[in-house]
C-alpha cells in the first residue's frame, strides 16, 4: 500500500480509496440482496406461502437494501444524513398533498377507463343516476364519454339541457340503463316519437 501511495499523488490515492469503498458497498448490497432473495425463495418452497405474497415482500426488501446502500454511498461522498432525511420527508409531504389534491381527477380517469373497457353503457344509451328509489336523479341520453366526465342530453320534458356527470358517479350510485334500440321500441309502443 505504501508503494502505491508513493507512486500516486495524495489526491489520487484518496479518490482511489473512496472509489474502492463505494464499489465494496455496492457489491455487498448486491450480494446481500441475492442472499435475501434466495432465502425467501427457499422459505416459500419449504412453507406453502402464496406467490402473490412473496413478490411484494421480495421487492420491498430489494428496495430497502439498495436504498440503504445508496445512503451509505452518499455518506461516503460527504452528504449529511440529516439533509437527506429532510429532503426525503419534504418530498413525501409534497407528494401526499399533491396526490390528495388530484384524487378526484385520478378517480374520474380510472372510471373512464372502466367505462371504456367494461362497457356499462354506450353512446346513444339512456342512463339515469338514481340517488334514492323515491327521488329521480339525472337522466339523459349519452352523447359523449370523455376521460373526466360523461355528457348526457336530458329529455325534452326535463329541459333538454346538456349535463356533464363525473365518471366516478357512475360507480358510486345505482344506474338505470336503456339501450338505444330499447328506448326507440318503448317510445314507439307508447306512441311517442323517440329523440
Amino acid at each position: 500500500m505504501e508503494e502505491l501511495r508513493a507512486l500516486l499523488p495524495g489526491q489520487w490515492m484518496d479518490t482511489l480509496w473512496l472509489g474502492l469503498q463505494i464499489l465494496l458497498i455496492l457489491i455487498a448490497a448486491f450480494v446481500l440482496q441475492r442472499m435475501v432473495a434466495r432465502g425467501l425463495r427457499s422459505l416459500g418452497e419449504r412453507y406453502p406461502l402464496p406467490h402473490e405474497l412473496m413478490v411484494p415482500v421480495r421487492g420491498a426488501l430489494r428496495w430497502l437494501i439498495m436504498g440503504s446502500a445508496l445512503l451509505f454511498v452518499l455518506e461516503r461522498l460527504g452528504v449529511s444524513a440529516t439533509v437527506l432525511w429532510t429532503a426525503l420527508s419534504g418530498f413525501v409531504a409534497v407528494a401526499a398533498v399533491a396526490f390528495f389534491a388530484i384524487w378526484s381527477v385520478l378517480s374520474n380517469l380510472l372510471c373512464a377507463v372502466l367505462i371504456f373497457t367494461v362497457g356499462p353503457f354506450r353512446i346513444g344509451d339512456v342512463v339515469e343516476l338514481v340517488d334514492t328509489l323515491d327521488k329521480p336523479g339525472v337522466k339523459g341520453r349519452v352523447i359523449a364519454i370523455n376521460l373526466l366526465y360523461t355528457t348526457l342530453m336530458e329529455t325534452p320534458e326535463a329541459g333538454g339541457a346538456l349535463v356533464q356527470v363525473p365518471n366516478s358517479q357512475f360507480f358510486q350510485k345505482a344506474v338505470r340503463r336503456w339501450r338505444g334500440t330499447e328506448v326507440a321500441t318503448v317510445a314507439k309502443d307508447a306512441g311517442v316519437e323517440a329523440d
